[in-house]
Parts: structure tokens; sequence; C-alpha cells
């Protein structure tokens, strides 16, 4: 999948392009942007919480659970020298115990729960 770029109308507003879909991102207002978007912490957020939905809706329709929706909300923020990404997981229908354990560690299992906890590299280069 390409992922790029394009300026927008204000100082940091970009336009994403991810295959045929586009996502607006801005800066807040207290860091030089004016908030018309999400700013890329929060796209990292989203791609958290939309990856472990996925991933548990998932796994619970192949082990034919009866999970009817899943909530998950991710708070996130710079403590000193980590990133800390909280995320809250809110199981909706009747799921038993042992079911909504098994479903919690399979969300650890998320591929991009996996990627940030996994070895990253970027490799960056300068094109005209």
């Amino acid at each position: 999948m390409d992922v790029s770029t394009a300026k927008g109308q204000g100082k940091l507003q970009h336009i994403i392009n991810i295959g045929k879909h586009r996502v607006l991102t801005d800066a807040s207002v207290e860091h030089g942007g004016e908030g018309s978007g999400p700013d890329p912490h929060d796209l990292l957020a989203a791609a958290l919480a939309a990856c472990t939905v996925m991933t548990l809706k998932l796994y619970a329709q192949r082990k034919q659970m009866d999970l009817q929706d899943v909530e998950v909300r991710i708070q996130h923020r710079q403590e000193e020298d980590a990133y800390i990404f909280m995320r809250s997981i809110r199981y909706i229908g009747n799921v038993n115990e042992a079911q909504r354990t098994r479903l919690t560690e399979i969300a650890e299992k998320c591929p991009v729960h996996k990627t940030l906890l996994g070895q990253i590299r970027i490799v960056t280069q300068v094109t005209d």
C-alpha cells in the first residue's frame, strides 16, 4: 500500500492519501496548527483501536462466539521517555468470563499491537 501526503490549506494541515482513501491531518492549535484534523499520534491510536476491533470480531466469528460488538477506547500521551497507549475494551454480547479472557489475549495479538511492540525500521531517502 502506498501512502503519500499533500499540503492542505492550513499551516500544518496535510492530506494523507492511502490508496484511494484520503484523510486530513493537522496539529492542535497549541502546537501551531489549526486543529482541523487528527494529529499523527491520534492516527496511530486510531490504527490500534481499529485493528483491535477487527481482530476481535474476526476471532469471535470464527469461534462462533455471541460477540455482537466491541468498543475500544485509546487514550495516549507522552510519559517521560515512553509513549503510552491505554486501551480499554468493552465486549457487547453474550460472552462468558473465559471468552472475555481469551478475547483480551487475542487483542494483544492484533497486527498493529504487534507492530508497535516489535522492532521497527524506518528507511528514509530524499528524492527530487
